[in-house]
């Protein structure tokens, strides 16, 4: 239903008069360079701009177009025109921006170069390689001291017999274990019963 209508409806229910003047906006057409037809009341920074379908108006997204007639329009909120340029302006601005690319491929180029120089000579890897040994050989010179002084005490230790343990089943071994926590307590029926089964009088 379209606005008339339903303002058509609320007047029969309610039963007054009510006259709607109805002012048509005229919009302004313009055309892409794709052939997209853009709608806006006039085409000017801070309007309205919209893409025309068959029904309904679409805000035009962020985004730089370029007009049939060699403008460029450029949308930074969506559907609000920021600016519309010339051409050339942008044409300029490409030549600049292309400008700055050709010098930070170069900056690029000359950072790898530098890079590549900065590869170890053939000395410097001998001498990394010759500390890397002396470091090892230390290493395990003092692993070799180790062994032998290990050695030397295994030596020393075998060179004293230990007396051998014999088992001797005819001997009295004291089993009786005296374990008296808090004696000075009185015994309970408890502490009597477990007195005569480990014989702790």
């Amino acid at each position: 239903m379209k606005a008339n209508e339903i303002l058509n409806k609320i007047k029969n229910i309610v039963g007054e008069k009510v006259e709607l003047s109805e002012e048509k906006i005229e919009m302004a057409e313009i055309t892409l360079e794709n052939g997209t037809v853009l709608v806006a009341e006039s085409f000017e920074a801070g309007k309205s701009v919209f893409i025309k379908t068959d029904d309904e108006q679409i805000a035009l997204p962020v985004g730089e177009y370029k007009l049939e007639e060699g403008k460029v329009l450029v949308v930074s909120e969506e559907g609000l025109i920021d600016s519309i340029k010339e051409a050339a302006e942008e044409a300029v601005e490409e030549e600049e921006l292309s400008e700055e690319s050709e010098e930070v491929k170069e900056t690029e180029l000359e950072e790898e170069e530098k890079e590549e120089m900065n590869y170890v000579t053939k000395e410097e890897f001998t001498s990394a390689v010759e500390e890397i040994k002396a470091m090892i050989d230390e290493k395990l010179g003092n692993k070799e001291e180790m062994k032998e002084e290990v050695i030397e005490e295994k030596e020393e230790l075998s060179a004293v017999a230990p007396e051998p343990v014999k088992h001797n089943p005819e001997a009295e071994v004291d089993n009786k274990v005296n374990f008296h926590i808090a004696s000075n307590r009185t015994a309970t029926t408890k502490d009597r019963v477990f007195d005569k089964i480990f014989n702790n009088n």
